[in-house]
């Protein structure tokens, strides 16, 4: 999403991927110094849209509200995957980072424990499956921003109506879209192993109903997401 959004005439995406700015509890102990912010992002045109792609943005609880109160006339872009193979990937990018000592299985039935123990911003780096209930961190979303200001992309559909899907998403930003871009991935990592077919079903039962609950909420079709 960063690669294609930057290469948009009228976007800049500053001078880093991840900024990680609403989610810094140290910047917002005190008074905010939005300047460390804007920092990131050299002096602009008007009619050009500065933005940031931070996915832990959706899932850290006191960021919303920190976005609103910064501007509450933001629009909102948010790209949700599978949690089950969001859970994996996420796994498989520790583990690549050198991050993670403990098997996936192990993982994930040592979550609930990892995260009570560590801080906020530390538990985000294991929340394998608590990051994949997404129904409830929408929810926290639509409290503070009307949904004409939020557009939620499926990931698969990013992914396998790309041309369409970006169509929407810059018509969403009030902008004509890109006339041609190379298709390019991004982040991508190679797989310690596969997901076996026990870790999946585990996992399914645990999102099922956090799935049938999103279909509810969005008027989506999920079925690609069940077993």
């Amino acid at each position: 999403m960063h690669y294609f959004l930057e290469k948009h005439p009228n976007i800049t995406m500053g001078d880093q991927q991840e900024i990680h700015f609403f989610d810094d509890d140290a910047t917002f102990a005190a008074t905010v110094d939005y300047e460390r912010l804007h920092k990131h992002y050299p002096l602009v045109a008007s009619s050009t849209i500065a933005g940031d792609c931070t996915p832990s943005y959706l899932y850290f609880k006191p960021t919303v509200e920190r976005i609103w109160n910064y501007n509450p006339k933001i629009k909102l872009l948010v790209l949700l995957r599978n949690p089950v193979e969001r859970a994996f990937a996420h796994w498989n990018m520790q583990r690549f980072k050198g991050r993670e000592p403990l098997d996936f299985f192990d993982a994930i039935r040592e979550e609930k424990t990892r995260i009570a123990g560590a801080r906020p911003t530390e538990a985000r780096r294991f929340a394998y499956v608590d990051r994949g209930f997404y129904a409830e961190q929408l929810e926290r979303v639509f409290q503070f921003f009307p949904r004409k200001q939020v557009k939620v992309v499926k990931f698969e559909e990013f992914k396998d109506k790309q041309r369409e899907t970006l169509v929407s998403i810059f018509s969403f930003l009030g902008l004509e879209p890109l006339r041609s871009v190379r298709t390019r991935d991004r982040n991508v990592v190679p797989y310690e192993r596969v997901m076996n077919w026990e870790e999946r079903i585990f996992l399914y039962n645990l999102f099922a109903d956090d799935i049938a609950k999103l279909e509810q909420m969005l008027g989506w079709d999920c079925s690609d997401w069940k077993l």
